[in-house]
């Protein structure tokens, strides 16, 4: 019985990873799908229905403005009355924040204006580097 010898197998330690790839894709689909929408939108932190008035102690407030019609300004303290575009408004909103970085942002809208317009200028802010922005309410009667 010499001639027959039995050859012991080498095991195989070798880890499946088709599995692991498997839900590795499924993952990667998910997480397409999702990105997209967390993404998208602005966030805002909506004032109380009693809104507190801004510190007195604080610096000159840039007032972001939409009108009616949907026409931007911006008012840094002195009055302007013509209307700008937004990269206009950006490109001043940042000069402006180079000077005093700890100035507060205010956006002021009127009552009957699109609300695209308010998210396209509150996009644009957050583009400009504004931490934070507040929306201007007027007192209840």
């Amino acid at each position: 019985m010499h001639g027959y010898q039995r050859r012991r197998r080498k095991r195989v330690a070798e880890i499946n990873v088709v599995p692991y790839i498997d839900v590795m894709l499924v993952l990667l689909i998910i997480f397409m799908a999702t990105a997209p929408m967390i993404t998208q939108g602005v966030k805002v932190d909506l004032p109380q229905a009693e809104a507190e008035a801004l510190p007195e102690d604080s610096e000159t407030p840039l007032i972001a403005s939409i009108d009616a019609e949907g026409r931007y300004f911006l008012d840094v303290g002195d009055n302007s009355e013509q209307a700008i575009d937004l990269l206009e408004l950006a490109g001043m909103v940042q000069a402006k924040l180079r000077i005093t970085p700890e100035a507060p942002v205010v956006v002021k809208g009127d009552a009957n204006v699109r609300y695209d317009a308010v998210i396209q200028l509150m996009a644009t802010l957050k583009a400009s580097g504004v931490p934070t922005v507040g929306l201007m309410t007027q007192p209840e009667q």
